[in-house]
């Protein structure tokens, strides 16, 4: 009853209280269902929070057995599943249908390093290169360390309201979800859902990727932020890694996306992690992260992703007040 548990030890009595759990997605669902109620007269003012002592309170092994539940109980956990391998093989899948050798997804995270150089809180800032990626330890094959996000102490929050509170607050201008399976076994590879919920947020906001100026797009693994990238349609399927050794993914590139270094670099603590996207972006389109400000920054995209690629949901923000 983590919502419950959260009001009691803040001292704090909400009319309603509830948690969610769609991985992590979960975050961004929650963002949207806050938004749903105070659009509906439901709530004024609804508090999302979320946070995790993942690296401090609990062991390595404890952590890896638990997260590896997302696999299915029948053909995959008792294969000796985790949440690294069903995303390896994921990524020996892609790397093979393009031709790609190892080094394919390599300057993604050297991308999202580079960004949490700059971010102060960052979980790692040490530059790497596509060199150090290679050189890493192997995790599951072809996953090496360092295509895989830490695991973080961390959390984050928002509040959203039916009308605007400051001259900071934004608008959820449009979300979208979409959830087509769970397990690694019943996806879709031309078809995980991401595509479908961001078609969703961007529908309702009114507004083409030729409007969004800043992205925070789900990050767990190279593979998964390259997977999506892809299934969005900004970058041609098979070259995310080239589009970030290009520069594409740069403050000043041609989509800006996690700034803060994502959860490769900036951290993950699970639900939190993601929400952490959010609170770049937030950051971006409030034009108050200094030196490393998006130019001209007036609409954001947030993408989340849980379990294998299995729960999607897609949010766009944009500057000026409202719910």
């Amino acid at each position: 009853m983590p919502a419950d548990l959260f009001a009691e030890r803040f001292g704090v009595r909400p009319a309603t209280a509830f948690g969610m759990s769609v991985g992590g997605a979960t975050g961004l669902a929650m963002l949207v269902q806050a938004a749903r109620l105070v659009q509906t007269g439901t709530a004024r003012h609804v508090l999302v929070v979320a946070g995790e002592n993942r690296a401090s309170g609990q062991s390595r092994q404890t952590s890896t057995a638990v997260l590896a539940q997302v696999g299915h109980a029948d053909y995959e956990v008792p294969l000796g599943g985790t949440v690294p391998a069903y995303y390896a093989l994921l990524a020996s899948r892609y790397l093979w249908s393009h031709g790609l050798s190892p080094d394919g997804l390599a300057a993604l995270p050297v991308q999202m390093r580079r960004h949490a150089g700059r971010k102060q809180g960052a979980q790692f800032q040490k530059p790497i290169t596509v060199e150090d990626v290679l050189a890493s330890r192997p995790v599951a094959e072809p996953l090496r360390l360092l295509d895989c996000c830490p695991v973080s102490d961390g959390g984050a929050a928002f509040v959203v309201s039916a009308a605007p509170t400051s001259d900071r607050s934004l608008t959820i201008a449009g979300t979208g979800q979409a959830h087509r399976h769970q397990h690694l076994s019943a996806l879709d590879p031309a078809d995980t859902g991401a595509a479908r919920a961001a078609r969703g947020a961007l529908a309702e906001a009114g507004l083409g990727w030729d409007d969004i100026t800043v992205y925070g797009i789900y990050d767990s693994f190279s593979i998964t932020v390259a997977l999506l990238l892809e299934e969005l349609g900004l970058v041609p399927e098979g070259r995310a890694g080239a589009y970030a050794s290009a520069g594409a993914f740069e403050i000043d590139g041609r989509y800006p996306m996690n700034t803060h270094g994502g959860l490769l670099s900036y951290g993950h603590c699970g639900v939190g992690g993601g929400m952490a996207h959010v609170a770049e972006v937030a950051a971006q389109l409030r034009h108050e992260r200094g030196a490393s400000q998006v130019a001209s920054c007036h609409a954001g995209y947030v993408h989340a992703d849980g379990g294998v690629l299995s729960a999607h949901v897609g949010v766009v923000l944009r500057r000026g007040g409202g719910p």
